[in-house]
């Protein structure tokens, strides 16, 4: 071993050291959103900070700046996409953006996110926004003192969105997102016009829990989540975490009379997992073993959400299953109007209730929004009503409380700020990767009716999961189907699909 490859592997010991970290400290957040008594959380909080403290010390410790230096300039870093090359850029970009941030910011951030969940939880329940808006002011300080940390040229936004997305710009993205609005309001303005409704009432019958769960399992292992390696679990508000090799955790939520929340919410989490699953092993902790952005995390839930979840020739192959798992509900449905029921077209106020064309309203709400309050133009204690002018606006929804509105997400009172446009972002790339699927896999629809989706799971696997960190997301996008990232291929989709439901 050179002395080079000697001072890699120490470079590699000590992130991974640190990513084993980590995952305790997912761990007690998996914990603390499915299992912890509310009275737990004052003490959860200082754990988290505790964790938070170390792994900021040990990823920004002056050693690591030594070694980065020394590898720069050695044959390890010589082609940038090689699994050495890759590790050593990534980290160079990571160390340089996080010893900018002072331990006691990362703490107290860390100790902020852990207890805002536990006040929002409470403010939702209590439908009381005045109860929420406390630490969500001191959140959205701690943020801003985060983004003047991280230092910015255009907008404190730019460092947080960085977080998520990183290498993107507020403006790019706002772009980007301003063309798909431009796009969808005159579909979502034709489906409103159609005489064509489905009938809603089908998914809203009785559905057994303990049903739900049976075959939202049966499902997620189906299209290939290892359920060997994972495990379903329920919460308030679904997600998915990772903590570690064959350990991925999927939460969902149920509800006896709304079918679509139960089992669409369960693929999407198990979207997730499927792309940690696919993550190299061999590279765990370490930028060639970690996912490449929010984004491209989001299109691979998306996609076996919607792309498949909700097309017609999945339930070709499901819809006898689910007559015989919901005799009561389903059997006297046909086919073709439980579809219709599945994929009915309206403005609503949850956002994850939301269809698939009029989601990426609701992101784009919150995107302006949470930019308006980071930027110090909008204030939290104008934040409710700020929210309802723009349902009122974009969807012609006048929230009627602030559970069902400004508090029905959980992200601001973790500190998510950045993360929302992640959402839209991911249906644009799902899109885009779905169709250069199909083009190269062939008949998607007749692998899907027969069963099969291992042709499209492996093909995700070898063309988005296996390269880690390698690429950015706007590089992969392009690497995998030689365009950049467009809004068109989602319109394409959405237009097709619905015109033919609506009859358009």
């Amino acid at each position: 071993m050179t002395d080079h490859q000697a001072t890699y592997q120490r470079l590699c010991d000590q992130f991974q050291e640190a990513t084993m970290l980590g995952t305790i400290q997912q761990l007690l957040e998996w914990d603390e959103r499915t299992k912890m008594p509310p009275a737990g959380g004052a003490y959860r909080a200082d754990q988290a900070a505790y964790l938070a403290g170390i792994i900021h010390q040990q990823k920004t410790a002056p050693v690591v700046d030594e070694w980065l230096q020394e590898l720069a300039e050695s044959p390890l870093a010589a082609d940038p996409h090689s699994d050495t090359g890759t590790v050593i850029r990534q980290l160079r970009r990571d160390y340089d953006k996080k010893t900018k941030l002072p331990k006691s910011l990362v703490e107290e951030l860390t100790r902020t996110a852990v207890e805002g969940q536990q006040v929002w939880s409470e403010a939702r329940a209590a439908d009381d926004f005045a109860k929420f808006q406390p630490i969500l002011e001191k959140t959205v300080e701690l943020k801003r003192q985060e983004a003047a940390a991280l230092g910015f040229d255009i907008t404190p936004y730019d460092p947080l969105l960085d977080d998520y997305e990183p290498g993107e710009s507020t403006a790019n993205v706002a772009r980007v997102l301003g063309e798909l609005r431009d796009a969808l309001v005159p579909l979502v303005e034709a489906i409103a016009d159609s005489s064509q409704r489905p009938d809603v009432s089908i998914v809203s019958r009785e559905f057994p829990i303990e049903v739900q769960k049976t075959f939202g399992a049966q499902v997620v292992a189906a299209i290939g989540f290892d359920l060997e390696a994972g495990r379903i679990d329920e919460t308030d508000h679904p997600f998915m975490v990772g903590l570690g090799p064959g350990d991925v955790r999927l939460t969902t939520r149920f509800d006896e009379h709304n079918f679509c929340d139960g089992l669409f919410s369960t693929m999407h989490e198990a979207g997730h997992g499927i792309y940690d699953q696919g993550l190299p092993r061999e590279f765990y902790g370490l930028p060639t073993g970690e996912d490449v952005s929010m984004a491209i995390h989001e299109s691979q839930s998306r996609m076996w959400e919607n792309q498949v979840g909700r097309s017609h020739a999945f339930w070709e192959h499901f819809y006898g299953r689910a007559q015989k798992a919901f005799p009561g509900a389903l059997a006297d449905v046909e086919m073709r109007d439980f579809y219709g029921a599945i994929n009915d077209v309206r403005p609503s106020l949850i956002r994850v209730d939301a269809d698939e064309v009029t989601y990426n309203l609701h992101v784009l709400i919150r995107f302006e929004l949470e930019q308006a309050l980071i930027e110090n133009d909008l204030q939290v204690a104008d934040l409710p009503a700020a929210w309802n002018e723009k349902y009122r606006d974009c969807l012609g929804i006048d929230p009627p409380n602030d559970a069902d509105g400004v508090l029905q997400d959980v992200h601001w009172s973790a500190g998510l700020f950045g993360y929302f446009p992640t959402y839209a972002l991911g249906n644009l790339y799902s899109a885009q990767f779905f169709a250069q699927a199909a083009e190269d896999l062939g008949d998607l629809d007749a692998q899907f009716r027969r069963g099969e989706f291992a042709p499209l799971r492996e093909w995700l696997r070898a063309n988005i999961h296996t390269h880690g960190r390698r690429y950015s997301a706007a590089e992969l996008v392009e690497r995998v189907t030689s365009k950049p990232l467009s809004h068109k291929p989602l319109i394409d989709h959405l237009t097709q699909k619905y015109g033919e439901i609506y009859g358009l």
